[in-house]
């Protein structure tokens, strides 16, 4: 629980919360603190003067930072106020726990009113101590923040349980520490005096008696009080705003700001974000725990370095004594070298555990702080700051993710003493190595789980394996050529996912993955088998089509607004294999006369398919309205076959048919025509091939 002190402890004053109020920015403050570090704004930046010139303002006007010299330095951690132009610049002061504060502009009038009641001057300002964030307060003041009830209770809890132990009240002279209350006589007792005076029999036998913690929780809390609308405060809060997420009551429903909101029910939203927050702590008491763990293992590379020192300088000494005098003197300074590198490696690991404590503290303080949260009955409290609680959760954890539980040094001395040289070259004695070059990295690991194929690509995915300590430059990816050949590379980065297109259909693949650094490569993975689609599926691509080529049925229909023909290709190329694909005329006017055929990648857009040397194709023979047009390319054999209606079209229509060849269409707007794909080749062709 001492951890969690700091999330209770106001940025400006450094005591505990006192009426804490929620700032739009989710952060807290004292209601005293915020009076304090109010700050007047000129009257042409007020609100009213804003509303005066006709521009939207909402309740809180986040001030523009250049207009009035409102300087924020973020990066070092702390914000100053600079002033105006119409006021000298006042300093900041500075809170117990290091965070700068805006002090206000002029000291406030003498008042008798309490800090929540008493008025705030015109055209005031606010800015938050922690993310410098500025806003105006409108006409209600400071009352407009809704109070943080819920901190409130953690506060209260918090400072009952770090209270002094209770008294017995009927001991005579020295009181003796209390181990029980009664409820009904509303008494703190210790054994004696409860044995005594409030014996276990008689009327007495029905008191209820309770630990003394527990009941001076139960005579010293007050009745919970009820969180009221900001906005209409005699009304309490009954729905949740979605969009605004906040709690409102049925009269802000009615006539104000979220009449036209999404809202849900207070206690339905209460018992999710609740959910929400829980299933956050898990993540981040999984890395708390990874954490600890890690706190453990620094601390067994202390002993271990240690050790390995003691170990390593033993060895130096009993080698520099056998080379006599002469070595005596080299001897004291390859002590001091070893040494440096002793200190070096306890200092970093030292640093890191110092570090990684105080990250662990923040972190078990932000858990115990939730938890305490949680425990909390106030569904509108609760609300109103649990989607601040859950994205300081989510960040917390992804903090701890980014390489925070890895050593910075290894427990190793890697020095090598070379003792073969004569003894006139012992002035010249050194080591051979103060550090060993780097290790190659480890073999990666393929995820099969994330490795797929799909038509003709295939995505493999790999990892370092988890203990591995060196790191990886970057990687490379091999496969072989679809028939058992040599691989070849077909990836070089840093990237640990790759996606690999234009692959042979109907075929197997091998594929394998190296990691590499400045030292060398290491051993290639386990080779993974991959297996691309029998047949191919594919659509119209309308990033290589003509302009005029209009597309829907997600890309399966085609039409054209011109009257001249245009081109329009397949997504997917084929260079191997036997593909058939089908293409049905939806419409059909005026003898408009399609193509139907394959093209290279670069053939003419805006002429009829098979005018140049780059496509093939069929363009008469029975095409009308409701026709199929069947395409059968046979790159194992070089042919290229026009069906209609299941019919072949003369013997074969093209021979020696050799390369990367895309389906292909050309047409005007008096035709429209919609691609069927993975179809298998026809029986008869399939027959006839087999028999060949």
């Amino acid at each position: 629980m001492e951890e969690m002190e700091e999330e209770l402890k106001c940025p400006v004053c450094g005591s505990f919360y006192r009426e804490p109020i929620i700032l739009p920015c989710s952060h807290n403050l004292c209601q005293a603190c915020a009076r304090n570090i109010l700050v007047q704004t000129p009257e042409s930046e007020s609100p009213q003067s804003r509303r005066a010139s006709g521009s939207a303002v909402s309740d809180y006007d986040y001030l523009d930072l250049d207009k009035m010299s409102l300087y924020s330095e973020a990066d070092s951690g702390y914000g100053s106020y600079g002033g105006f132009a119409s006021a000298p610049t006042t300093p900041c002061q500075k809170s117990p726990n290091g965070v700068r504060v805006f002090p206000p502009a002029m000291p406030p009038p003498a008042t008798h009113l309490s800090p929540a009641l008493a008025p705030v001057p015109r055209n005031s300002c606010i800015t938050c101590p922690q993310c410098h964030r500025s806003l105006i307060l409108d006409d209600r003041g400071l009352r407009g923040f809704p109070k943080n009830r819920v901190l409130e209770g953690v506060i209260d809890r918090y400072q009952q349980s770090k209270a002094a132990a209770l008294k017995c009240q009927l001991c005579e002279k020295a009181p003796k520490e209390a181990t029980v209350m009664c409820e009904q006589c509303d008494v703190f007792y210790c054994d004696p005096c409860r044995l005594r005076c409030h014996p276990p029999r008689g009327p007495l036998a029905k008191h209820r008696l309770v630990p003394p913690a527990q009941g001076r929780v139960s005579r010293r809390l007050s009745p919970r009080k009820v969180s009221t609308c900001t906005d209409h405060e005699l009304e309490n809060h009954s729905m949740y705003c979605v969009q605004c997420k906040m709690p409102v009551c049925y009269q802000c429903l009615e006539e104000g700001k979220h009449s036209s909101h999404e809202v849900k029910a207070l206690g339905a939203m209460w018992k999710l974000h609740k959910s929400q927050l829980s299933q956050a702590l898990n993540g981040l008491s999984d890395r708390a725990k990874e954490a600890k763990e890690f706190l453990v293992q620094l601390r067994n590379m202390v002993q271990q370095i240690q050790e390995n020192s003691v170990e390593f300088e033993a060895c130096l000494v009993a080698q520099c004594d056998a080379l006599i005098d002469a070595l005596n003197r080299r001897k004291a300074q390859l002590l001091a070298r070893v040494n440096k590198e002793h200190e070096h490696k306890l200092k970093v690991v030292r640093d890191q555990i110092s570090h990684c404590t105080v990250k662990l503290r923040q972190t078990t303080g932000l858990m115990e702080y939730c938890l305490e949260v949680i425990k909390e009955n106030d569904p509108s409290g609760f609300l109103q700051i649990s989607d601040a609680l859950i994205r300081r959760v989510h960040l917390t954890e992804d903090q701890w993710g980014k390489g925070t539980l890895t050593p910075r040094m290894t427990t190793d001395f890697d020095l090598s003493l070379d003792n073969s040289p004569l003894l006139q070259s012992i002035h010249q004695l050194d080591f051979v190595q103060m550090k060993a070059s780097s290790p190659v990295p480890a073999t990666p690991i393929l995820q099969l789980e994330e490795c797929c194929t799909h038509n003709n690509s295939a995505t493999l995915s790999w990892k370092q394996p988890p203990l591995s300590t060196v790191p990886a430059e970057g990687y490379i990816l091999e496969l072989d050529d679809g028939s058992g050949g040599q691989f070849r590379e077909v990836y070089v980065g840093k990237e640990t996912m790759c996606t690999v297109d234009g692959l042979h259909f109907n075929s197997t693949y091998n594929a394998r993955v190296k990691a590499f650094n400045k030292t060398g490569v290491s051993l290639y993975s386990k080779t993974l088998v991959l297996q691309t689609s029998e047949v191919a599926w594919f659509a119209f691509d309308p990033g290589s089509a003509h302009s005029d080529i209009i597309f829907s049925n997600d890309n399966l229909t085609v039409t054209c607004s011109s009257y001249d023909d245009r081109v329009v290709l397949g997504k997917t190329g084929f260079s191997k294999g036997v593909h058939y694909w089908e293409l049905t005329v939806d419409r059909y006017d005026n003898h408009p006369d399609p193509a139907f055929g394959v093209a290279r990648i670069d053939v003419m857009k805006d002429v009829m398919l098979g005018k140049d040397d780059k496509a093939w194709a069929i363009t008469e023979g029975g095409i009308t309205k409701g026709a199929t047009i069947g395409v059968l390319l046979d790159l194992n054999r070089k042919t290229l076959t026009f069906f209609i209606n299941d019919e072949q079209q003369g013997p074969i229509a093209f021979e020696n048919v050799e390369g990367l060849f895309f389906p292909a269409v050309s047409l005007n707007r008096n035709v429209q025509v919609t691609l069927h794909t993975g179809l298998p080749v026809p029986d008869f062709y399939s027959s006839r091939a087999s028999i060949a």
